[in-house]
C-alpha cells in the first residue's frame, strides 16, 4: 500500500501524539502494532508500516510510535535516522538514488550526483520546491557489477553516466533545466 508524493502525508510537526481520529492510516498503524502485541521489538515492521502508509516519519508520527510501543523517542528516532529506508520528510513524486559504494563511485558516481544536484538545484536528501524530485544518496545498493548504479523511480539501471541520468531527470521537472 505504498502512496505516492501527491496523497495528504503525515500531520505538521509541533501538536499532540494522538492522532487524527478521522485518519484511517493511523487506524491501520494500529492494527499493525495490535497485531505485534505492542512489543517494543517490532518498531522496525511499525516504522515501515507508518512509512508506506504516511510516505514519511514526522516528529508527531514518531512520538505517537514510541508512546504506543512504550519506548523513550529518542530510540524510535534513532532507529529511523539509522536505516536509510526511513525518511523523515516528504519525498517528491520521482526518486533518484545515487549509489555511492565503492565500485560505482570509482565509475563516476560522484560525476553523475554533481551533475544533477546542477541541473535540479539542490543537494543530495533534498526535494526540489516544486515536490518533484528527491535526490538521495545511498552507501551501496548491492548492485556493483552494473556500476555506476542508479535507481529511478524504484528501477534500477547499471553502468549510467551523467548524460543519461540527466536526460531521464530533465523529464521529470516541470520546470527543466536551470
Amino acid at each position: 500500500m505504498l502512496m505516492n508524493a501527491a496523497t495528504p502525508t503525515a500531520p505538521a510537526s509541533g501538536g499532540s501524539a494522538a492522532p487524527p481520529a478521522a485518519d484511517k492510516r493511523y487506524k491501520i498503524l494500529e492494527t499493525t502494532m495490535k497485531r505485534h502485541q505492542y512489543n517494543p521489538d517490532a518498531l522496525i515492521e511499525v516504522l515501515h508500516t507508518a512509512q508506506e502508509l504516511f510516505g514519511y516519519l514526522d516528529n508527531d508520527l514518531l512520538r505517537h510510535i514510541a508512546t504506543s510501543l512504550k519506548l523513550p523517542p529518542s530510540s524510535v528516532f534513532g532507529v529511523a535516522t539509522f536505516y536509510q529506508y526511513f525518511s523523515l520528510k516528504p519525498k517528491g513524486a520521482h526518486t533518484c538514488v545515487i549509489c555511492m559504494g565503492t565500485a560505482c563511485y570509482v565509475k563516476g558516481a560522484d560525476r553523475i550526483l554533481a551533475t544533477l544536484e546542477k541541473h535540479t538545484g539542490i543537494r543530495a536528501g533534498e526535494t526540489t520546491p516544486d515536490n518533484q524530485i528527491s535526490l538521495i544518496t545511498a552507501r551501496c545498493i548491492g548492485a556493483c557489477g552494473i556500476a555506476p548504479a542508479v535507481v529511478f523511480d524504484g528501477t534500477v539501471t547499471g553502468k549510467v553516466t551523467a548524460e543519461n541520468a540527466l536526460s531521464l531527470v530533465k523529464g521529470w521537472s516541470k520546470h527543466g533545466s536551470r
